[in-house]
């Protein structure tokens, strides 16, 4: 299989079908057949659970994991990750402020030799003060610190070559830092300018408390 998409899912029921039916359009016109996505659902309780067996039970290329409670971004997005089959592994937000759009532009890059692309929010539709603003400082920190020189290390939308990522164990906010592990192992890194949509549905679940455990974690690496 070509490309695997692995998407965390905590409380996004209003968000779910849109993004599935804009990431099916998009895959099955670049990509036949030769595509699956994930969802793993984090312990949502917002009937999240049914509407996605419900895919899953009508199309073929969904799959589903089940938390039993609330892990975290980081635990969802590595049981996307050992659950896949493709070659590239794409995680995806589940919130719909990803463009499924740009899933061919960046695995065009892998295919010019890259073994991970990067998605950048250029043009983030965010929060300016507590999202944005904490977003630049923390993402110019880590290139300080990792040596990695990345504008968004927190943008989910990514494609990895799978032999680069698979066996690689996370745990906290450490998802953001996988193009760090990658590079460090060898692995040729670029980055491209993504869309990024204003969130419709739902609310954040990030928070000041996040913040904070990115640092913690950035220590750790």
């Amino acid at each position: 299989m070509k490309i695997s998409l692995s998407v965390p899912v905590y409380n996004e029921r209003e968000a779910l079908l849109p993004l599935f039916e804009n990431v099916q359009r998009v895959m099955r016109a670049h990509y036949g057949n030769d595509w699956e996505i994930i969802f793993v659902n984090d312990g949502s309780h917002d009937g999240s659970e049914k509407l996605l067996d419900d895919l899953a039970s009508k199309n073929p290329e969904v799959k589903v994991v089940h938390f039993r409670r609330n892990f975290g971004q980081t635990a969802a997005m590595m049981a996307g990750f050992d659950f896949a089959q493709g070659e590239t592994i794409i995680p995806l937000d589940g919130d719909g402020q990803n463009d499924p759009e740009d899933i061919p532009r960046i695995v065009a890059k892998l295919d010019e030799g890259y073994e991970v692309c990067s998605g950048w929010r250029k043009d983030r539709q965010d929060n300016a003060l507590q999202r944005n603003i904490p977003s630049i400082i923390a993402n110019k920190l880590i290139s300080l610190v990792s040596g990695v020189e990345l504008h968004d290390f927190g943008c989910s939308l990514k494609a990895y070559r799978t032999e680069v990522i698979k066996g690689v164990r996370l745990y906290g906010e450490m998802h953001r830092f996988l193009p760090i592990y990658a590079k460090w192992h060898g692995a040729r890194i670029t980055e491209l300018p993504v869309k990024h949509h204003a969130r419709k549905t739902g609310h954040s679940k990030y928070g000041l408390e996040r913040v904070l455990k990115v640092v913690m974690d950035l220590l750790t690496v």
